[in-house]
């Protein structure tokens, strides 16, 4: 017997979820469960159903295990073979832990379910952010009834994104063209100089400059390893880089500009990496040190555009910086050519001379080094939160007698 339950949503509209349900010996056969719009339509849907089903052998026919999409999600994730990146990992996460379509059965998801989920992802996210939520639900989709026999229907998570596209609830990011500036980086590196001085920590004094003249990512600088650098002809094997298809044995070729090299050359050989750090101990470090100097929306990934644009500013043609950056299309490729100017705006930039300082390694996980003692006029105010203490105008004196000076005969 068909069941119509209404059900309110987060942004004030009811949802009808229809049900049929049969039982043998007191167990239940079937379960079957649909959201409509309309009160009418569910009714519709539950007569239609129960007609089908009145042959018992169509019931055999269509029987199949039918789980909430919580479950799905947590197979998808135990099971597959496929590295998963963090984001993935981080959206999977939220959309089965922290949204009401999980608790669904994979027979009641509707494209309006997935377009209810894009509206309610919306209120605290970008489209692109939006975009990205879907289009990873959407594997689970793809392969639960090929794989599991599971009814999730992948024509319901099309339907459902391309309504949230029509309706604006996903779409592209906006391209971003910050780059830093020489008083920024000077005052960040400056900032970073006298902190590895006192304490052992990130040698950032050489990951940002390389960052710059490097062009590369997070992800791939901490990933760069010895054996897949060739010296001779100045370039480097980067492992699984960022693709917009298949991320993983996608190996590739990049040149290295000769300031990247000298930057890599001064590295110890410590391990089998060329920068033996994680990415996030760099990206909330970089992070923090924005936060306390007052420079605001200032990205580390911002190194990488502001390196790219500067080889179209040297004049080189998009074939060579395709070969640096490791772009494969142009259309890709041109939203870095932000030119501001003819020439290197580095020539004769002093902080080179400090990332390329040797690193003397002092324990096998953290290398410290001395830096380079480098002047630098900072042509921006930096904004410390925290109140330099003074020395005292006149220190307490030691107690006890002075000591005679000894005499000898």
């Amino acid at each position: 017997m068909g069941t119509i339950v209404p059900r309110k949503r987060k942004n004030g509209t009811t949802a009808y979820h229809a049900q049929v349900l049969i039982k043998r010996d007191g167990r239940i056969a079937y379960r079957e469960t649909r959201t409509f719009e309309r009160k009418a339509a569910a009714s519709a849907w539950i007569d239609k159903t129960e007609e089908a089903l009145l042959n018992p052998r169509a019931l055999d026919e269509v029987r199949q295990d039918d789980p909430p999409l919580r479950s799905v999600i947590e197979r998808y994730m135990a099971e597959s073979k496929k590295a998963m990146g963090r984001t993935k990992k981080q959206v999977l996460n939220t959309l089965k832990d922290e949204h009401e379509i999980a608790d669904m059965l994979c027979s009641a998801i509707s494209s309006a379910d997935i377009t209810s989920l894009a509206t309610d992802l919306g209120r605290t996210r970008q489209p692109a952010t939006v975009a990205n939520y879907l289009s990873h639900l959407g594997a689970v989709f793809a392969i639960a009834r090929a794989a599991w026999r599971y009814p999730l229907d992948p024509a319901v998570m099309k339907d459902g994104h391309l309504v949230a596209k029509k309706l604006g609830l996903t779409g592209k990011g906006k391209e971003r063209d910050r780059r830093p500036t020489l008083a920024e980086l000077n005052i960040i590196l400056t900032h970073y100089q006298a902190r590895e001085r006192e304490v052992e920590m990130l040698p950032m004094t050489k990951i940002v400059p390389f960052a710059v003249f490097s062009t590369r990512r997070q992800e791939e600088i901490v990933s760069i390893r010895w054996p897949d650098l060739d010296e001779d002809h100045s370039r480097v094997l980067i492992r699984d880089m960022k693709s917009p298809t298949e991320k993983v044995g996608n190996n590739v070729w990049v040149d290295i500009p000769p300031e990247a090299m000298k930057i890599i050359k001064s590295m110890p050989r410590i391990e089998d990496r060329i920068f033996p750090y994680t990415t996030d101990a760099i990206s909330a470090s970089f992070t923090r040190a924005c936060q306390f100097l007052g420079i605001e929306d200032l990205h580390f990934h911002d190194l990488r555009h502001d390196g790219i644009s500067r080889l179209f500013e040297l004049g080189d043609n998009i074939p060579h910086v395709a070969t640096v950056s490791g772009h494969r299309s142009w259309q890709s490729l041109k939203r870095y050519t932000h030119i501001r100017q003819s020439g290197d705006k580095y020539k004769g930039w002093p902080w080179l001379r400090v990332a390329t300082a040797p690193l003397e390694p002092k324990s096998p996980y953290l290398p410290k080094f001395k830096p380079t003692k480098v002047r630098v006029e900072a042509q921006a105010e930096a904004k410390p939160r925290t109140k330099a203490t003074k020395a005292p105008a006149n220190p307490p004196r030691k107690r006890g007698r002075p000591r005679k000076a000894r005499t000898f005969d």
